[in-house]
């Protein structure tokens, strides 16, 4: 099933007002820092450069800025060093013969080169050309200080003169970006990583995770900006494992408990501006993974107050889960809850929605223990029918892999999440995971770190640390090695110029489900020396 946009006007929801009050209480105050630009750099002509992922050095000296005056057509690349998620201000000011005509400026915020390289113009597909961060903005009178409204996520600045007159042109001085986040990189305790790879890679997803945590676990602050369930899950155990800020996930958790549907559906994420808002979308996967994100933060914390608070809200998204289960134990989806996995809609999902219900329904019952619900001996009955189904009729003993029912159909995101869900024994475990990787890798047709993450955690719980390396440095890495700050939405080792919006200048190149590796390597590796 592909994801789509869903438009369910007959909801009705159902606001809890103790819940979303006790988010509220959890807002952080956002931490400011004063970002000035540390160069100037120049485009690379496209037959000279080998990807869209470079920019050059300008013979220009940023602390000479204001020297270079622009005119008509003109135009430079500020460097902030890094990047970035805030505001941005600029004084201007006239050069040469007095002002007779207004200034027209372009302005435009790039995470990555490849934004630069993008004609904004030519931009043709399914998202909102709404989200590309570039402003045209007339100034009749100068000088002036230039203080634009919105939160850019970004490490390039670009100013582009449209016109002036012939008689004068417009300089620049003071660029000052103020970035924004609820958490800093003085929160973290030292961690001592041997292999310049991984520490590189860790470091990497450490400023994703800072540059995401906002009021809320933003997905991505330069797209969306919106609290997803499926993000939420991942960042906070990346954050458990760093910047340990348990206020920013219980405020989250408790603003998807406080907007529901009056069924007991969880949305697939919520909108925190101008008010408290939850999405119209729901994905069968992302509910779950409320489940999943309530029990990790309990196990982590011991926060029994938030147990108490939230386990109804658990409990009624599990029963609406298990009504897609036959009385075979089979999972049964449908294209109005439809399960997400991942981007690629190249392989059949049935068999990992199947894997994820057991995955998540092993954590409730962990939940429903700890809750002393008299009834957990009835899901303990539902997950041996579920796994009971994912052995006999899911598993291909000849094959050592699991398959999807209806077509036979062997895929690696089926062997991940079964491996995750640990319906076989540690052993076996390892015995699927090593034929996973004779027949699957190198890997292809994954478009996201988000199911690049499940398989290398797959691969570190069946015992492949080897390969879970490599395949972290092999796939993170190579985003390193193409210039990387923050890590990517979307990426393709085999297609650099993928985009699941038809161009990279919609991409979000700071984005949540991306920061893991600092999870992985905290938990997998750090914690066991």
């Amino acid at each position: 099933m592909a994801f789509t946009f869903q438009i369910n006007n007959d909801v009705v929801w159902d606001y809890d007002e103790n819940l979303l009050e006790r988010a509220e209480a959890n807002i952080p105050e956002l931490i400011e820092t004063k970002v000035c630009p540390t160069g100037i750099v120049e485009r690379i002509s496209a037959d000279q450069r080998t990807n869209e992922f470079t920019l050059a050095k300008s013979q220009k000296n940023i602390l000479h800025l204001s020297d270079y005056a622009l005119g008509r057509g003109e135009s430079l690349i500020l460097d902030l060093g890094d990047h970035y998620v805030g505001h941005f201000s600029i004084e201007i000011n006239s050069v040469g013969s007095p002002m007779d005509a207004p200034l027209y400026l372009r302005l435009k915020f790039a995470e990555v080169p490849s934004e630069l390289y993008a004609a904004s113009e030519d931009y043709d597909g399914w998202l909102s050309r709404s989200w590309i961060q570039e402003e045209h903005v007339h100034l009749d009178v100068l000088p002036a200080k230039l203080q634009l409204p919105r939160r850019y996520s970004c490490r390039y600045v670009e100013l582009s003169v449209i016109d002036t007159s012939p008689k004068w042109k417009a300089s620049f001085s003071n660029p000052l970006f103020v970035a924004e986040s609820s958490v800093s990189m003085n929160q973290l305790s030292d961690s001592t990583i041997e292999d310049a790879e991984l520490k590189a890679i860790y470091n990497v997803s450490v400023k994703t995770l800072q540059d995401c945590m906002q009021t809320v676990f933003e997905d991505g602050p330069k797209r969306d900006r919106r609290l997803w369930l499926g993000d939420l899950r991942l960042q906070a155990l990346a954050n458990y494992y760093t910047f340990n800020d348990l206020f920013l996930v219980k405020r989250c958790l408790y603003l998807f408990g406080g907007m529901r549907t009056t069924e007991g559906k969880i949305p697939a994420n919520v909108f925190t501006a101008p008010e408290l808002t939850p999405d119209d979308t729901f994905l069968f996967d992302y509910s779950l993974f409320f489940i999943t994100t309530l029990y990790d933060y309990v196990q982590h914390t011991s926060d029994y107050d938030a147990l108490e608070n939230l386990y109804p809200i658990a409990k009624k998204a599990i029963d609406l889960a298990l009504e897609q289960v036959d009385s075979e134990g089979r999972l049964v989806l449908s294209e109005e809850w439809p399960v997400f996995v991942d981007w690629s809609n190249d392989f059949d999902k049935a068999t990992a929605g199947q894997a994820i219900v057991i995955y998540t329904l092993k954590r409730f019952i962990k939940l429903a223990e700890m809750y002393n619900d008299q009834q957990h001996s009835n899901y303990h009955q539902m997950l041996e029918k579920l796994i009971d189904f994912s052995k006999q009729a899911l598993f291909d003993n000849k094959r050592k892999q699991f398959v999807v029912e209806e077509t036979n159909e062997v895929n690696l995101a089926s062997q991940v999440w079964m491996v995750l869900a640990e319906v076989f024994d540690s052993n076996k475990n390892k015995k699927i995971m090593q034929e996973t990787i004779k027949q699957h890798f190198p890997i292809t047709g994954i478009a996201t770190p988000y199911m690049y993450h499940h398989i290398v955690e797959a691969l570190f719980m069946a015992d492949c640390q080897e390969e879970a390396i490599r395949l972290m440095k092999d796939y993170w890495g190579k985003m390193i090695d193409l210039g990387a700050d923050t890590f990517w939405e979307a990426f393709k080792p085999e297609d650099l110029d993928f985009s699941p919006y038809g161009s990279p200048i919609l991409n979000s190149y700071c984005h949540a489900w991306s920061c893991t590796p600092a999870y992985l390597i905290g938990k997998y590796l750090l914690a066991n020396e």
